[in-house]
């Protein structure tokens, strides 16, 4: 059986680490090698990796994706790369976009520059805020946050790769992912940890604003069939099938916590809010047999009991992301 070895960046992170346990997991192709590439920055928790630290398949080396030469060192020894490496958060990217573009776009240039193999992992937040229906793959890009501009901008510079040098680039573009070991500023593990503590949650606006949610299970999933059977050159859209207002996944997150309304604080709106993302999962349904397997219900419980079982990993990521 031929070994491939994969550089993993990002992936001390929510989705990255998760990606990590799954392949290096009992249900995992056994077939691999993974380096995870990671710099730590808030976000990133090494505590994350523990349950593969000790796999003979696992490398972890602590290092900036901007790194040239340390880039260019741990590519050679790897035929695929798998780029979760990104600064995320909206409201940040808000008060500051230097970080964005810098990580976003210039560190996706550096990794593609001594790539063989790409699946950039990006987000349907390139695509704008649409009012009704769901995005293609083929629809333009409309980004309106500086996030979603450095995502954009890293997107396209990817697939300029396998246009002009003919690199095996393929793009996946996810709705808003959740599940455990998420940082606790995003609103589901934010508002869970709030309401755990008998705090109140922030809700911006209204509410109103609509969201796809995808459970990282799901994504992992979707991004394995792109990875291993995907087009090179093509963007495939993950979703997860349960469009929410933030006002009705409020509601569940109460309910859940056993919390009424007071626990709610409406504060202003965030700048250039999008009202609504919706991706059309058609094409990798069809191409390669992705669909959803969890259960939103399920899935939403789940992960709020692993929060309330877990104070010891989030409790010290709510004063940091406080600093």
């Amino acid at each position: 059986m031929t070994t491939t070895r994969i550089l993993v960046t990002g992936g001390a992170g929510f989705i990255g680490s998760h990606y990590v346990r799954t392949l290096l997991g009992p249900a995992g192709p056994g077939d691999i090698e993974i380096t995870v590439l990671d710099k730590l920055t808030y976000a990133g928790n090494p505590a994350n990796l523990d349950p593969v630290r000790s796999h003979p398949a696992f490398r972890f080396v602590h290092g900036d994706i901007c790194d040239t030469r340390l880039v260019a060192g741990l590519v050679a020894g790897h035929e695929q790369i798998v780029h979760f490496a990104a600064e995320s958060h909206v409201d940040r990217s808000i008060l500051g976009a230097a970080e964005f573009i810098t990580t976003n776009v210039l560190g996706t240039q550096t990794l593609l520059d001594a790539a063989l193999r790409f699946l950039h992992v990006s987000t349907d937040e390139v695509y704008g805020s649409l009012a009704e229906g769901s995005w293609p793959e083929s629809d333009p890009l409309r980004p309106n946050s500086p996030y979603a501009a450095s995502k954009a901008s890293s997107d396209l510079v990817a697939l300029s790769y396998h246009r002009t040098h003919g690199l095996d680039v393929r793009v996946t573009r996810c709705s808003n992912n959740y599940g455990h070991h998420h940082f606790p500023e995003k609103v589901i593990p934010l508002f869970v940890t709030n309401l755990l503590d008998g705090h109140r949650v922030p809700l911006y606006g209204e509410g109103l604003n609509v969201r796809d949610w995808l459970h990282i299970d799901d994504h992992v999933q979707g991004l394995e069939l792109v990875r291993t059977g995907g087009r090179p050159g093509e963007v495939y859209n993950i979703g997860g099938g349960t469009e929410l207002s933030n006002k009705e996944l409020t509601t569940l997150l109460l309910d859940l916590a056993g919390a009424g309304w007071d626990s709610v604080e409406h504060v202003p709106d965030r700048l250039g809010h999008d009202l609504r993302y919706s991706v059309d999962c058609t094409k990798i349904s069809r191409e390669l047999g992705y669909r959803p397997r969890k259960d939103f219900t399920q899935g939403l419980a789940e992960t709020f009991a692993w929060y309330r079982d877990h104070r010891a990993w989030w409790e010290p990521l709510k004063h940091k992301a406080a600093l």
